[in-house]
């Protein structure tokens, strides 16, 4: 339950070594490398950008290699095969893989090839289909298009906008050119093109160009053979090309068995240049090498231990600097650890914080639970969640399997609060006993504590107290963390102060009648609204004198002062944000209702009882994921704004070892 103390190793070895010592480290990731030394006359770096620059290229081109296969020959997967995580390589298994790694690269660059020759010809058949359109209207002329006449004739074979008849554009053509003499067959006429075939003396041809170009003539698109011919040809283009993609196509499936070899490539060779960027980090002379970098303090000198044993190697394990801040790796218990992943999301701890992730995993489930808060849904979520880690447990991956030990939680806590409220798929228990087992109006599942539905006041006011034992605990985090750094009285003015002034308001208004009734609580005497008062005042003046106590000019102090105690505005309303319980939960029950008032209209008939269960999957189905989602993210908004703005800031980065980091394969033995 908290943040792992980091040590710096530094390692110095033998330069024959290297190879082994780096494969040993990477297996083991347990050490980030940071190398903080600077190259003098004895020891310098040495640049393996363009090694890096290869092998990072072959993964690319592995990579590449996979999209394609994905994309034209997809593999049948199973619907839960997102869960089963990398598959396993042992040593013998990994050796004998890379030993073909030249033959899969070549299979990579002979799929990359096969999909451009693909891709090339299946865009060339959209540009042949429009050839073929171009020529419909010309399938009448028997000539090529790009006949010029004979050597006493010019021919002018093309399209005029628009839409002729053979009389108008003789009148036209007279009219534009002064050529009384001239033959014009119209070979086809549509709304958008009239296509035309003309003929007249060579001595009139250049004044019937000028009047054609007028009417905005256009010569045909395609010329050479004869339009019916060069159709035929089209026609054996467009077979041949699909032949060619058939047989590309046949031969890409073909390569599609080396899929899990391009798969191993893919991880060897990003393996491969993870180690080379590490090379580039070492400080070399011309016999030794020198690393650096974080080790978890748990490890450390087991690692050492191991180092020294097998290689030439001395080793050092140093306590960190006061100003460095080392990369930040968590460690909880069961409870907490599936909620690492919502902590990172939001950022790791800094270096003087805490680990907030158990304290926020004590309200996270809960918060979740009322949201959602149905027996039934709860069930469903825990028996899903259990499944999935019974099947796919030992080979799922760390992150999936923390989502689903968090949503087995969350499913726990869910169905206990909706036991508390008396919901199992809503109102299913009842609907189901008077509609098909003649049951009583009476009938259906209590709730142990209330029914939001009917007291919704009720659950307001539990949620409002919900928020500000949440919130307070947050606060008490921040005293905890001043106290750890010996801030005492910045705990004083910036907690205790605060605790001081919210639990005066809370009493001050709880002596209210109007405001304890509306909240359905019971009124505080009147004698306690004037120590509540005092208690006010004081508080609150504390907050104006302490708030801006950084600044050194009284009336800037002063000003800062009043700036932090506005800040009570911003509790008023993270208060009223929980409010969000009620709506979700309420949310979940209605609609869960509704479905089961629907799916009950057909009566106690086996066709109502076949629409029943029809509506009532379908109904839930859809219920239970929408509301699950919305109670995902609401539960994350109330830690990372509500919760985590009271205490917590991150601003940590994440430890990343040297280490085996693969895609597709997980190497159990040591290589």
């Amino acid at each position: 339950m908290s943040v792992v103390p980091m040590k710096r190793i530094s390692v110095i070895a033998m330069k024959r070594d290297r190879k082994a010592v780096l494969d040993y480290l990477q297996v083991q990731g347990a050490v980030q490398i940071s190398v903080r030394g600077k190259e003098d006359e004895v020891f310098t770096k040495t640049d393996m950008s363009k090694q890096k620059q290869v092998f990072q290229k072959n993964t690319d081109r592995a990579e590449e290699a996979l999209a394609i296969l994905k994309r034209r020959v997809p593999e049948k997967t199973g619907l839960l095969s997102s869960f089963e995580g990398r598959k396993e390589l042992t040593t013998s298994e990994y050796q004998k893989m890379q030993e073909n790694i030249d033959d899969t690269m070549r299979v990579c660059s002979r799929i990359i090839e096969l999909d451009k020759q693909l891709a090339d010809s299946i865009s060339g058949i959209p540009k042949l289909e429009d050839q073929k359109k171009a020529l419909e209207p010309w399938m009448k002329f028997d000539l090529p298009l790009d006949f010029a006449g004979t050597r006493t004739t010019a021919v002018f074979t093309g399209s005029l906008q628009g839409e002729y008849t053979r009389d108008a554009l003789y009148t036209e053509l007279k009219k534009l050119s002064g050529v009384e003499t001239f033959e014009c067959d119209i070979i086809s006429a549509e709304s958008t093109q009239t296509c035309i075939f003309l003929v007249c003396e060579k001595k009139d041809q250049q004044a019937v160009r000028e009047a054609l170009r007028r009417l905005n003539f256009a010569a045909p698109p395609v010329s050479g053979l004869n339009p019916v011919e060069r159709m035929k040809q089209i026609d054996a283009q467009i077979a041949e090309e699909i032949k060619l993609q058939e047989k590309l196509l046949k031969e890409i499936e073909e390569l599609s068995s080396y899929r899990n070899d391009i798969r191993f490539a893919s991880d060897y060779f990003r393996i491969r240049a993870e180690k080379y960027g590490v090379i580039s980090q070492l400080l070399q002379s011309r016999r030794v090498f020198y690393l650096e970098g974080y080790i978890p303090e748990t490890s450390a000198q087991a690692l050492a231990s191991q180092l020294e044993s097998r290689f030439d190697a001395a080793v050092e394990i140093n306590d960190l600097k006061k100003k460095e801040k080392p990369p930040v790796l968590l460690k909880n218990n069961a409870f907490a650890t599936p909620l690492e992943g919502i902590t990172e999301s939001y950022s790791l701890p800094g270096k003087k914080e805490i680990d907030p992730t158990f304290i926020s995993a004590c309200f996270y489930y809960i918060l979740f639970g009322i949201m959602l808060s149905d027996a039934g849904y709860g069930l469903l979520l825990v028996l899903g969640t259990a499944f999935i880690l019974w099947k796919f447990g030992r080979t799922m991956e760390a992150g999936m399997k923390k989502f689903m030990q968090m949503f087995l939680l969350c499913g726990i806590s869910t169905t206990f609060w909706g036991i508390m409220f008396g919901s199992f798929f809503g109102d299913a228990v009842s609907v189901i006993g008077t509609t098909f087992l003649g049951k009583g109006e009476g009938f259906g599942l209590k709730p142990v504590w209330f029914e939001p539905l009917s007291e919704p006041m009720r659950m307001l006011t539990f949620c409002f107290i919900l928020a500000l034992i949440h919130m307070f605990v947050g606060l008490g985090a921040k005293a905890y963390m001043l106290l750890k750094e010996g801030k005492v009285m910045d705990m004083i003015y910036d907690v205790v102060l605060w605790y001081v002034l919210l639990i005066a308001c809370v009493v001050f208004l709880l002596t209210v009648p109007t405001m304890a009734d509306m909240l359905g609580v019971s009124t505080l005497s009147a004698t306690w609204q004037k120590p509540a008062g005092i208690l006010m005042a004081v508080s609150a003046v504390g907050i104006i004198l302490t708030g801006g106590r950084e600044s050194k000019n009284w009336f800037k102090r002063i000003l800062k002062g009043l700036y932090s105690l506005y800040g009570i505005s911003s509790w008023l309303s993270d208060i009223l944000s929980y409010s969000r319980l009620l709506a979700l939960g309420l949310a979940t029950g209605v609609i869960a209702t509704v479905f089961n008032s629907m799916g009950s209209m057909g009566g106690n008939s086996p066709g109502g009882v076949i629409m029943f269960i029809i509506v009532f999957l379908i109904g839930n189905v859809l219920n239970l994921a929408i509301n699950a989602l919305g109670a995902y993210v609401h539960t994350n908004r109330l830690t990372y704004v509500e919760f985590f703005g009271k205490f917590y800031e991150g601003g940590g980065t994440a430890f990343r070892p040297f280490a085996v980091n693969t895609k597709y394969y997980k190497i159990k033995e040591d290589m």
